[in-house]
């Protein structure tokens, strides 16, 4: 019995270790994604009237909205120690935050489009990025305990859609500014492999948090 209580002990620091890597890596994203916005692409501002500006609010909500909170929504409800109707107060919160965000990052898109006469949802990074945004607003229906297995793996592929959404959405970017070299492109490079190490971290913490 102390070999098993121990051997439980043992697994509950390091899936706690896993959490934590996830947040760490989640705000190392979000500095990235500030870095790269203000130092290399003129800052963000939804009403300037300088399309660059109004366009880089769009990945920042991306990720920060989007992404991040929706992460922190599911691994605050699976990996806090906390009483039950708090962890559903906090996901609710979190979850609604990042539905929020989300579409005003959307909304950034189809300014920029606007304001420049191009086309809208035309490439793969914007099927992708809606599909995954149309598909959470549904999901909201599978909060059920009947239907919980639903929203839980639910949740967790479209946080993959999410993320994949920004994977391809910074290689067009990069393709758009023809960033083939340099200290943008390797930030860029770097801030992706992040973005998907968050949320492959985010994954693993969920999916242990119910063998703890």
């Amino acid at each position: 019995m102390d070999i098993i209580t121990g051997d439980r002990r043992t697994y509950q620091r390091s899936a706690s270790g896993i959490t934590v890597l996830a947040h760490l890596l989640g705000l190392t994203a979000l500095v990235l994604m500030l870095i790269w916005l203000l130092h290399y692409r003129e800052g963000l501002d939804l009403d300037s009237e300088n399309p660059a500006r109004v366009f880089n609010v769009h990945p920042f909500l991306m990720y920060f909205g989007f992404i991040f909170f929706a992460a922190e929504a599911m691994m605050a409800y699976k990996t806090v120690a906390a009483a039950h109707t708090v962890k559903k107060f906090v996901h609710m919160f979190f979850n609604l935050a990042s539905l929020v965000l989300g579409i005003v990052g959307i909304h950034a898109a189809f300014k920029y489009h606007d304001k420049l006469n191009l086309e809208d949802m035309t490439s793969l990074h914007s099927w992708i990025g809606m599909a995954a945004l149309c598909l959470f607003i549904l999901q909201a229906k599978y909060t059920r305990a009947r239907a919980l297995p639903w929203h839980i793996n639910g949740g967790r592929a479209l946080l993959y859609m999410a993320i994949c959404a920004a994977e391809t959405g910074l290689m067009q970017k990069s393709t758009f500014l023809q960033l083939n070299s340099g200290r943008e492109s390797h930030l860029v490079n770097i801030l992706g492999v992040v973005i998907l190490l968050f949320g492959i971290t985010v994954d693993i913490s969920v999916a242990l948090a119910r063998y703890i």
